[in-house]
């Protein structure tokens, strides 16, 4: 069946949006309801802004603005099944992609799964296998890795949800030398500052979580993936003393700390059918993780990340429970920049994660401010 795609596309109610690309901001996730089971402070600053009116920065629009319970997976009853890797591209989607990209340059690739119709879920990919460096993306790869290890050592939810809302991170030197800035709130419902973490500060497991997907926070990132690597090492015996972390950390061999670090990030992957030769994030994301964990390439393919998505969607990601909390961190809950502002997007939900590494090649003649 022939689709009709800019017609079609005014009918898209949420938008799905990994992506290899280039974007600095901050852009806050999660839902503003969420508060209570999530202990993510900052949520109840920005929903009692959308109740006061505010016009400021912490004013969303209304597609940023679904409840917890709003948000479902799409794929998770109608269609879990459906596989990239025995369906035909999608002729039409097909022609239409190649048509965008066709005068951009070779390096661009990119991937499409409409899944606005479960029932007849369509793919389409411009070089979608060709390896890239991800990026921040690859953060997206240390929250599966979390919710893998509490999966592992709490089989019940409501233990799960417990650690992420109860636990609390201390910032040490894993955490520094990030630029990129957090938001940090004394109380909930108190004023929101914006600054990079420092050593010494405390945020809820939940809190680091979020600043890694939202904010994109170097730091933050390299918490969630060594708080990973301690779930798989201590299961249910974590959270660990500050000793016990410390002495793990310390008398461990590189080698083998390496080998956990790859193992807590790969093994979700393998579970979900993604092939972790088309996506890996090897090495940590702040100087001291790295001097702790050695560290290995990083790659991507435009593909394999549709695939991550699709798990998501599907409830496969790790469980249903996780994937749905999952889609819920990449939830947008800020102020949209790039390829989300959009005005047409404005009432739509989207759910979005971006890489931050980018540089322009300099050409003859052309200004970049």
């Amino acid at each position: 069946m022939m689709r009709h795609w800019k017609s079609r596309s005014k009918s898209v109610a949420t938008l799905v949006c990994l992506t290899l690309a280039f974007a600095v901001s901050i852009a806050w996730t999660y839902p503003i309801d969420g508060l209570g089971r999530s202990g993510i402070r900052r949520l109840e600053t920005y929903r009692l802004a959308q109740q006061k009116g505010a016009v400021s920065n912490l004013a969303l629009p209304p597609g940023a603005q679904l409840s917890t319970e709003d948000i479902v997976l799409g794929l998770a009853d109608q269609n879990p099944l459906w596989s990239l890797g025995n369906v035909e591209k999608d002729a039409a989607l097909q022609a239409a992609l190649e048509s965008i990209f066709k005068p951009r340059d070779s390096s661009c690739a990119v991937a499409v799964i409409d899944i606005t119709n479960p029932d007849d879920i369509v793919w389409a990919g411009v070089r979608e296998q060709h390896l890239q460096y991800p990026g921040s993306v690859g953060k997206v790869l240390c929250m599966a890795a979390l919710f893998d290890g509490l999966r592992d050592a709490f089989p019940k939810q409501a233990d799960r949800e417990r650690i992420l809302r109860e636990t609390r991170i201390t910032a040490t030197d894993w955490a520094l030398g990030d630029s990129h800035k957090v938001p940090h709130v004394t109380e909930p419902g108190g004023a929101i500052r914006s600054a990079p973490i420092t050593g010494g500060e405390r945020f809820t497991l939940s809190e680091c979580l979020d600043q890694a997907i939202s904010a994109s926070a170097n730091g933050a990132a390299s918490l969630v993936w060594k708080e990973a690597m301690l779930l798989r090492r201590f299961g249910s015996e974590y959270p660990v003393s500050a000793e016990r972390e410390k002495l793990f950390f310390s008398t461990t061999p590189g080698k083998e700390l390496q080998t956990l670090s790859l193992a807590v990030i790969q093994e979700p992957l393998k579970k979900a059918g993604i092939d972790t030769a088309a996506l890996r994030q090897g090495s940590m994301w702040t100087c001291a993780g790295k001097a702790r964990v050695p560290g290995a390439e990083s790659f991507g393919s435009p593909r394999e990340l549709a695939r991550l998505l699709l798990r998501i969607e599907q409830g496969r990601l790790v469980d249903p429970w996780s994937s749905l909390e999952m889609k819920r961190y990449l939830y947008m809950t800020r102020k949209r920049y790039r390829y989300v502002f959009a005005p047409e997007l404005r009432d739509s939900a989207v759910y979005f994660k971006s890489g931050s590494l980018y540089k322009c090649t300099p050409e003859p003649g052309v200004h970049v401010p």
